[in-house]
């Protein structure tokens, strides 16, 4: 029976199955950065490199298709389709993480550790005063990043570890309040595989990496959240790849004070194409584009809030004990309006959270269980 669940879960193929593709979608990947590392990098920057970068785009676009499980899918599709193929289209004309004073850099391993995984290199140790937005003074937020990242980090797993146990009584619960417990969940599964996609990275000489998640739930406002605190991986790489060159192209028109304007509505909806991309490898379904109406709308209500902001010129904000609530409410309720209903829909919700029992099996099966000792046959 449980062999039986297992398949259901993952598109009818049990999860050695899955852990197999996995493997052999990751080497793939990992072979067509070696590619890139031995023999693209030698090229001359621009449309000529770029079009030796094609099949590798291709590829990272239907290597996720290979994997049935909503967590290894989504993951996978968020690291590839998204993530490096960004970062390798900066490549391609001599900009972003992987371009290398030397041709080629040093150390394929640092290649392809920056290629795929999620990670920002500190070049200058900053203090951590800079990783503090707004409002740095409050209490609150001075508490919090005081506290070692380890602890931080056992504390949000805790907390998921709660989460996923609170779910077997979800029948009893509020659907609002389940929707603000998919949040919750959403937060706390990202930033955890943020930090452990980040873990091997760390063994790699050099390699100070700077944190994903910059403690969201300490925001006082939309710019804030979007732009110095929520998965600052996609920050990063929506800034030098949509936001400077929309922004450049923009200050020819309409100066230097309202170019910004367009470059965050075209990161934000570039984001939400993005997302919407990732549902389909999840649920395999048609877009619906609700999720990139979540995200066109999060851009628009961000640039009237920093319009209003220059407008104001800082003789009258909100206190961070009103702004952080109403900003994290504004997100939760457009959320569940906007971002949510698709995977509900789908019950993919059900399936994800079923998909952590099944692992929790497959490890103890597999780890976690000692052969029966030796016995002697008369």
């Amino acid at each position: 029976m449980q062999h039986k669940a297992i398949k259901e879960e993952t598109g009818g193929r049990d999860m050695d199955g899955e852990i197999k593709s996995l493997i052999k979608v990751w080497i793939s990947a990992i072979s067509s950065i070696c590619y890139c590392y031995f023999f693209v990098v030698r090229l001359p920057v621009g449309l000529f490199r770029l079009l030796f970068l094609l099949p590798m785009f291709y590829l990272f676009i239907i290597l996720p298709l290979n994997l049935s499980s909503a967590h290894l899918v989504g993951t996978t599709a968020f690291y590839l389709a998204w993530l490096a193929n960004f970062k390798f289209i900066l490549f391609s004309f001599g900009h972003g993480p992987l371009s290398f004073p030397s041709h080629p850099p040093k150390s394929v391993l640092r290649f392809i550790s920056i290629a795929c995984l999620p990670i920002k290199i500190k070049t200058v140790p900053s203090p951590k005063s800079h990783s503090v937005s707004e409002n740095s003074t409050d209490p609150l937020s001075e508490i919090v990043m005081k506290l070692p990242r380890p602890l931080l980090l056992a504390i949000k797993a805790l907390l998921f570890a709660i989460l996923i146990r609170i779910y077997n009584y979800k029948r009893h619960l509020h659907p609002n309040v389940v929707l603000f417990l998919y949040c919750c969940h959403m937060y706390l599964a990202l930033e955890i595989v943020q930090a452990m996609a980040a873990i091997p990275a760390r063994a790699i000489p050099g390699f100070e990496l700077e944190p994903q998640f910059n403690e969201p739930y300490l925001t006082t406002s939309l710019q804030d959240f979007w732009g110095r605190r929520w998965n600052l991986s996609v920050t990063n790489i929506l800034r030098p790849t949509v936001y400077d060159p929309v922004r450049s192209i923009c200050t020819r028109i309409l100066g230097k004070k309202w170019a910004p304007v367009p470059g965050v509505l075209a990161a934000f909806l570039v984001s939400g194409l993005m997302h919407e991309s990732l549902y389909y490898y999840i649920t395999r379904v048609s877009p619906t584009w609700e999720v990139t109406g979540f995200f066109v709308l999060q851009g628009l209500c961000t640039v009237s809030e920093v319009v209003v902001k220059k407008a104001l010129g800082g003789r009258w904000r909100l206190h961070r004990a009103v702004s952080g609530p109403l900003t994290i409410g504004f997100v939760c309720v457009t959320a569940a309006w906007l971002f949510f209903p698709q995977l509900l829909r789908n019950h993919i919700d059900e399936r994800a959270i079923r998909e952590y029992s099944i692992l929790v099996d497959f490890v103890k099966q597999k780890f976690l269980t000692l052969p029966p000792p030796f016995m002697a046959h008369p």
